[in-house]
């Protein structure tokens, strides 16, 4: 589906709000919406997220932790979102700064892992006392069990070393690995390096808020681990959680990582 096509299927209000952008795919992350950059030569930008009404609904989700969140992280702000024949609409303001994936960060690695745990303790400080948005692990354990009967895991997006495995294999071994506590705070849910944002190499923002809710810290510490392995090396993930200030425990970093392959 080209750029064309998909202003077409633009509700009206939107087609009008963006007319005089230009557009550009955006195929960084693993997001299941289709991203695009919009652009005027004023030097204005938007990134509007485009997506079927999937069972999870992540970018309603997301509209509505990106409300929860204005004024207490850098996060984008929500100009429009809409439901439309099926399909959701969400329009977001830019942030400025490049996702810590880009490999001009392999020049000092260091420096961004520091950057990295400034953004992981803004997160986990937020009070969760009135946090409306539940990602404990008795929910996310029931989400998984039905994304794995209705078939919507994907079984070829697995890490390396599960290829080969089915969904309702890794389903059981989920099961029989469920941390025995939750050191419960907020999360951002895929913490891992496309979602953030460094501009002059300080973090300037953190994107992508579908999954973000009340769980184990864990949650986001396993999921930017393997960011960081996969993007610089695995000798780097023990300068991140020195950064970080933990002693890892790897039997949770085990069991999120793996319930991550469910989402």
């Amino acid at each position: 589906m080209d750029n064309e096509i998909t202003r077409e299927l633009l509700p009206d209000c939107l087609a009008e709000a963006v007319s005089d952008y230009r557009w550009q795919e955006i195929f960084t992350g693993c997001s299941t919406a289709r991203v695009f950059r919009l652009w005027k030569s004023d030097g204005s930008c938007l990134y509007l997220k485009m997506s079927h009404h999937a069972p999870d609904r992540l970018l309603l989700h997301e509209k509505l932790r990106l409300g929860w969140l204005q004024g207490q992280l850098p996060v984008p702000r929500v100009e429009m979102f809409i439901e439309d024949e099926g399909l959701d609409f969400l329009l977001l303001s830019a942030i400025q700064g490049i996702v810590a994936s880009d490999e001009s960060f392999k020049e000092d690695v260091p420096k961004l892992i520091e950057q990295l745990a400034i953004g992981i303790r803004m997160i986990h400080t937020l009070p969760i006392n009135r946090c409306p948005f539940d990602a404990t692990l008795s929910t996310k354990i029931e989400l998984a069990r039905e994304r794995v009967i209705r078939g919507l895991v994907d079984e070829n997006d697995f890490d390396k070393s599960r290829i080969g495995r089915t969904a309702a294999d890794l389903f059981i071994e989920l099961l029989e690995t469920v941390p025995d506590n939750e050191d419960l705070v907020f999360t951002h849910g895929d913490y891992c390096l496309p979602n953030i944002l460094l501009a002059d190499w300080r973090l300037s923002g953190i994107i992508d808020w579908g999954r973000a809710g009340v769980a184990d810290r864990y949650q986001d510490i396993a999921l930017v681990a393997r960011s960081v392995e996969s993007n610089f090396g695995s000798e780097w993930v023990s300068v991140l959680f020195e950064a970080c200030d933990i002693k890892p425990d790897h039997a949770k970093i085990r069991f999120y990582t793996l319930l991550d392959e469910f989402f």
